[in-house]
């Protein structure tokens, strides 16, 4: 797949040897990146949001398998020196390089695979389809799949690579994202794109509840082919955010089924997000899902305690979407249920049965909406995660 690769001025390529991997992207131009809210935020995002104020990069070189966190002075040094491996290996400056890092917490960087790993990708960078799929394999963790998004445009192309798969929630989880523009765009606008793009994708993913120390995405505007129409660009850069963001909780570490709550009829947006975010990470309507239970009871739960004020009785919530929707309940009537509707209810189970389960609510008190994602919840996510380290 080419989606990364597809945009003008990109070049990248990658390694990845067991867990542990290095992958380069080259792409000069404007830049903007958006970081985790965690307190304990990596050496590598301390240093990236001192160094995005200046609106340019080079390139980017990231590693997985150590999310260098809680390393202090030695940490950021790596930090440092993985900006100057890059931009050796990339053909600039240090202060030009991106830096980021996915793995295990606590743990010091070994510079030395590092610095092997490198001198092999810096001889391999190249914008081809093969050097993208290494790119995105090399930052992958527990991840099952690479994640690529593209749109193309009249006159422009805006592409990403992302990895995730646990420790997911707003705001980002474990995620690192690298997206590019051959659209020119000015730092500051770039950078207000991004947050918004990243706000109505990343930031309402939930697969576990929890948020990573490392999260960060990048965005790079080579500017090859001219000035674009700042709402179409914005547009292409969302589509890409949201199909990442979907891509991130398909694969959720143990799921078998995407999650998607569509949050409707909300006074404001921030509401309707704030409603969509606590259903789907609800570990209650999760573990429903994956049980293929129609429980929407749970979903309700749910919602009236995300800190939203709206009338219940004004509500609907529903599952599935245009000629396959069942309306679970309505303005405070119960519509499937063994004694009420079991044929509803039945038809609700059956939608469950499907690898995406779509539930929709109304909240009944204004025009904005806004749709959140995730995943079911299953035994195998603690498999993982009780031996993530050894």
């Amino acid at each position: 797949m080419k989606s990364l690769c597809a945009v003008d001025g990109v070049s990248c390529a990658g390694i990845k040897e067991g867990k542990y991997g290095l992958c380069l992207i080259k792409a000069s131009g404007t830049a903007a990146g958006v970081f985790t809210q965690n307190l304990f935020a990596a050496e590598p995002v301390l240093l990236m949001k001192e160094r995005m104020a200046q609106g340019r990069l080079d390139g980017i070189i990231v590693n997985s398998g150590n999310a260098n966190v809680y390393t202090g002075e030695r940490g950021m040094a790596d930090a440092r020196r993985m900006a100057e491996i890059g931009a050796a290996a990339l053909g600039t400056i240090p202060d030009m390089i991106g830096v980021a890092s996915t793995g295990v917490i606590g743990r010091f960087m070994k510079m030395e695979i590092i610095e092997r790993q490198a001198a092999v990708v810096a001889g391999k960078v190249r914008s081809e389809a093969s050097a993208e799929d290494e790119a995105a394999a090399a930052i992958m963790t527990t991840d099952l799949f690479p994640k690529h998004a593209c749109a193309k445009r009249d006159g422009f192309t805006v592409a990403g690579i992302t990895k995730g798969s646990g420790m997911i929630a707003p705001n980002m989880g474990t995620m690192l994202g690298f997206l590019y523009t051959d659209a020119e765009v000015a730092a500051p606008a770039l950078r207000a794109m991004l947050t918004c793009a990243a706000d109505r994708s990343f930031n309402r993913v939930v697969v576990d509840g929890d948020t990573s120390t490392n999260d960060c995405v990048f965005v790079t505007a080579t500017g090859t082919r001219g000035p674009a129409d700042p709402g179409e660009l914005y547009d292409a850069l969302e589509e890409v955010c949201i199909s990442l963001a979907k891509q991130i909780a398909r694969d959720g570490e143990g799921a078998t089924k995407l999650i998607e709550v569509r949050v409707t009829g909300a006074e404001h947006e921030e509401d309707a997000a704030a409603v969509a975010r606590t259903v789907v990470g609800s570990s209650l309507v999760k573990t429903a899902v994956y049980g293929e239970d129609p429980n929407w009871g749970r979903i309700i739960g749910a919602a009236g305690r995300a800190g939203v004020v709206f009338d219940p009785l004004k509500a609907t919530v529903t599952i599935g979407e245009g000629n396959a929707l069942v309306t679970l309940a309505r303005r405070g009537e119960i519509l499937a249920d063994d004694l009420v509707n079991p044929h509803a209810l039945a038809a609700a189970k059956d939608l469950m049965k499907g690898e995406t389960v779509i539930f929709g609510f109304d909240l009944g008190a204004g025009e904005a909406s806004a749709t959140a994602w995730g995943c079911d919840l299953t035994e195998k996510y603690v498999e993982i995660n009780g031996k993530y380290t050894t």
